[in-house]
């Protein structure tokens, strides 16, 4: 069933109950312009993390060439546990905390993130001041080189697949029953040579980060979206900086792309309406045409046999209400069983 939200009526109705936060101006003020002192940015030390940070911070020294940008770099509790699924530790500030936490002490002025990695409800004192232009959000399949001649519909019955979301894990559940799901950690590098190793048959990766780390060749095939619904956020950076901070925000407004922002706060409102995180599969899929914004939300059970899948439209100012309401609606068809069970499982 597919559900239609395009009147305005409708849409305007819950515009009391949901005030959204989109605000767009791509123009910097005058006063960053002629901003010179040095601006501190936080990141991950992964090698992914580091070629987004330095891509921010490339963008951000030809619009301000007065201005120095100085990368400071810290591991996450994300970085260091890697011998746990992520399911397991926890996923509240997994990649995020120690770099939120250097930016309300003052240490650094903004922090460079997947923005699939940052929780959709942030610590007082911080917001999301920017979306970039968002990379293709699908899934990849990589496979062993003894399946090179395989899709994802044709590898063996039994065949071993890597992946660490839950996301993926559930709607590929759904879909191929017969193949063998096992936890995969590590950086990109590590999940590739594991399985270049013969760890597992094919492994499944987002075709951004591949792409960023100028390894699209290892991409033998992009998943479908009505196969494996994208994580919220996927192939976009999101900018975090601590509420308020004008100067800051001015900056990072050169970066902002529209289409992608609102996008992603359709996204996101969504998925903190369900309250999920990487613990619960949970995925999406946003176009844009005209005006219009469609989203498709979709909740699994974690062995695939239950999935909830629905789609909403409406004008790209209501982006953060689509979300909100498309959540509801997937609530009432089944979604909040399949929630409280993997909660429950989680305590």
């Amino acid at each position: 069933m597919r559900l239609q939200y395009l009147l305005f009526r409708t849409l305007f109705s819950h515009s009391l109950q949901y005030k959204s936060t989109i605000t767009m101006s791509p123009i910097a003020s005058s006063a960053a312009s002629t901003l010179n002192r040095t601006i501190r940015i936080s990141s991950r030390k992964s090698q992914l993390a580091l070629i987004q940070t330095y891509w921010v911070r490339e963008q951000l020294q030809k619009h301000f060439p007065n201005t120095t940008f100085e990368v400071q770099t810290m591991e996450t509790q994300g970085d260091k546990v890697l011998d746990v699924s992520l399911s397991k530790i926890g996923d509240k500030g997994l990649f995020t905390q120690e770099l939120e936490d250097s930016m309300l002490q003052g240490d650094t002025d903004f922090a460079v993130h997947s923005l699939k990695d940052l929780p959709t409800r942030l610590p007082d004192g911080l917001m999301l001041g920017c979306v970039t232009e968002r990379e293709n959000p699908a899934d990849a399949l990589v496979v062993h080189e003894k399946h090179k001649d395989k899709q994802i519909d044709t590898l063996p019955a039994g065949a071993v697949i890597g992946t660490s979301s839950l996301r993926r894990l559930a709607q590929l559940r759904h879909h191929y029953p017969d193949l063998t799901f096992k936890d995969i950690r590590g950086n990109l590098n590590t999940r590739l040579r594991k399985l270049d190793e013969g760890g597992y048959d094919a492994i499944i990766l987002a075709v951004a980060g591949l792409q960023r780390l100028e390894m699209g060749d290892r991409i033998h095939q992009i998943l479908p979206s009505d196969i494996s619904r994208h994580a919220v956020g996927q192939g976009a950076l999101g900018i975090e900086c601590r509420s308020g901070d004008e100067e800051i925000l001015s900056l990072l407004k050169v970066l902002e792309h529209e289409p992608t922002a609102y996008r992603c706060y359709a996204e996101r409102a969504f998925l903190r309406e369900l309250e999920g995180g990487c613990q619960v599969p949970i995925g999406v899929n946003t176009t844009i045409e005209d005006d219009t914004l469609t989203l498709v939300g979709v909740v699994a059970s974690l062995d695939g046999k239950r999935l909830v899948q629905n789609t909403i439209g409406g004008p790209l100012s209501q982006a953060e209400q689509l979300g909100v309401m498309l959540a509801k609606q997937l609530r009432s068809e089944g979604a909040q069983a399949i929630l409280d069970e993997i909660l429950a499982q989680n305590r």
